[in-house]
């Protein structure tokens, strides 16, 4: 499978720089994978698609205000940081630039007393830097960091997005990529979600700076996905599992919520959610068999991207009936006619319900 496979043209300006006014007022694109047919609604419409037994499932993984901007001691060089990955305390993977010019035993230094010393370098060129502080380094970010745009959003962050940048119930510090299909949700149309008998469940995976590498492997196959640490809860498990021996719908908040079940099924008596922690590389493209995951809200995704093979996947898996066209096609004719109707791209951009 050609990783060329999943391109498509996008106009530039179709790439939402901005969110939506309010969050739930962008457009949804609902994809009724049995049929093949599109409907173009309101997101907060949603609701009218979700069945009493159902299980929406939410990533509540916290974007941190990710860059920092020092000087490297000694020279005064500006440096540019990008926290990627905890590794433990105050230790992290981070992407530095120019690299070239960060060694080991290298201080970098922030405003506020903060610094960060360069301790080593990790497999994919990313260094590993100690940061020292007086107090909590989240604190420190809070006040020194700026939000980690993607690289399309061309414009810097401003205060705002620490706001729309960020899902209305993120907790759990350690993203430096929003799970962006959660951006559409307010309190109040996740109490009108319950309230009509649809389940919630809250699961962790941070979302590492593998999310914005693009695929360079020619094949599908010979790509290797960056590791991103997740946590499952009991409560979670069990709502999960319980709403599938019930024969309710697993449907995930975005990609990273699929990929933390999917990388925490486990096969006893039918295929279960375990709780715990781990890290995952779980890349999943057609031909994947869904354990867990039944249906998909999610943002529109790039081209030639992991993202946009994943919900082929899922497209792929939910029309098994219509043998005579992939998933990948569904989706590549569904987005061709989301540019044709002007809806926006990416992160800030509108969202696409799969269903079936």
């Amino acid at each position: 499978m050609n990783v060329s496979d999943f391109d498509y043209e996008l106009p530039e300006e179709l790439i939402a720089q901005r969110p939506s006014e309010k969050r739930d007022a962008c457009k949804l694109l609902v994809l009724h994978t049995e049929t093949g047919r599109l409907e173009h609604r309101v997101f907060s419409d949603v609701l009218e698609y979700l069945r009493p037994g159902d299980c929406l499932v939410f990533n509540d993984s916290k974007v941190i205000p990710a860059r920092l901007f020092g000087t490297r001691r000694g020279t005064g060089a500006k440096v540019e940081f990008l926290f990627s990955r905890k590794i433990g305390g105050n230790t992290w993977e981070t992407l530095v630039k120019p690299g070239r010019r960060c060694k080991t035993g290298d201080i970098i230094d922030f405003d506020e007393g903060l610094s960060a010393k360069i301790t080593g370098y990790s497999e994919d060129g990313t260094r590993i830097a100690e940061f020292i502080c007086e107090g909590e380094l989240m604190q420190a970010l809070d006040r020194l960091g700026r939000m980690p745009l993607p690289p399309y959003i061309q414009r810097e962050s401003d205060e705002k997005d620490k706001e729309t940048y960020q899902n209305v119930y993120a907790k759990e510090e350690g993203s430096v990529a929003c799970a962006t299909a959660g951006l559409h949700w307010t309190p109040e149309l996740i109490k009108a979600a319950e309230e009509k008998g649809v389940r919630t469940a809250y699961v962790t995976l941070h979302v590492g700076i593998g999310t914005f590498r693009p695929v360079k492997a020619e094949k599908v196959e010979d790509h290797h996905m960056h590791f991103e640490s997740y946590t499952v809860s009991e409560e979670a498990a069990k709502i999960i599992n319980d709403t599938k021996a019930a024969g309710g719908r697993i449907i995930c908040v975005g990609t990273t919520a699929c990929r933390t079940i999917e990388s925490a099924a486990v096969l006893s008596n039918g295929w279960q959610l375990a709780a715990g922690s781990a890290d995952t590389g779980i890349f999943i493209y057609p031909g994947y068999e869904f354990k867990l995951t039944d249906c998909m809200i999610t943002n529109f995704h790039l081209p030639k991207s992991t993202l946009l093979m994943l919900v082929s996947a899922l497209a792929e898996i939910k029309s098994k009936n219509r043998p005579e066209e992939s998933g990948r096609k569904m989706i590549l004719d569904a987005y061709a006619e989301a540019v044709k109707l002007r809806y926006r791209f990416f992160s800030y951009g509108d969202a696409m319900f799969i269903t079936d």
